[in-house]
């Protein structure tokens, strides 16, 4: 049960990081702040909401992982201990997790390098990942008179 229960913390705190820097947060917001509180005053908790989304939003411009992966595990440790002290809020977390989801992974970013050798090109090139249906490429058809 507690790999269960940890698993669930890094899924609930991979989530929240990245729904920090998602338009929505207002809203989301106040839904984690009220699961943490538990049912108490959830104004501490919805400041220290804003103040790690602050971290988290300088840490992504600057391109600073390592605060951002701070932050994660800030925040899986602060689960793993509501997680252990409330068995009833697993449930509560997988509700809300399902419904916020999690964001969009990211596309993976990859590096392209082109290369055109062999003397001068007096015509238009295509640079393409991936092509579906037909492509013509030539002199583009008359406009009607």
């Amino acid at each position: 049960m507690e790999a269960e229960l940890t698993a669930l913390a890094a899924s609930g705190a991979t989530t929240l990081v990245q729904l920090m820097v998602q338009d929505g947060w207002s809203h989301v917001r106040g839904r984690l702040a009220a699961f943490f509180a538990r049912g108490g005053d959830d104004t501490a908790v919805d400041g220290q909401l804003d103040a790690a989304r602050t971290e988290v939003v300088a840490a992504r411009q600057s391109g600073d992982t390592g605060t951002a992966a701070d932050v994660e595990e800030e925040w899986r440790a602060r689960l793993r201990r509501v997680l252990r002290a409330d068995p009833a809020a697993a449930a509560e977390l997988r509700a809300l997790l399902a419904e916020l989801g999690a964001p969009p992974e990211a596309a993976p970013i990859s590096v392209v390098h082109n290369t055109i050798s062999g003397g001068t090109q007096n015509a238009p090139f295509v640079q393409a990942r991936d092509i579906n249906g037909a492509l013509t490429l030539g002199t583009p058809p008359a406009p009607p008179a």
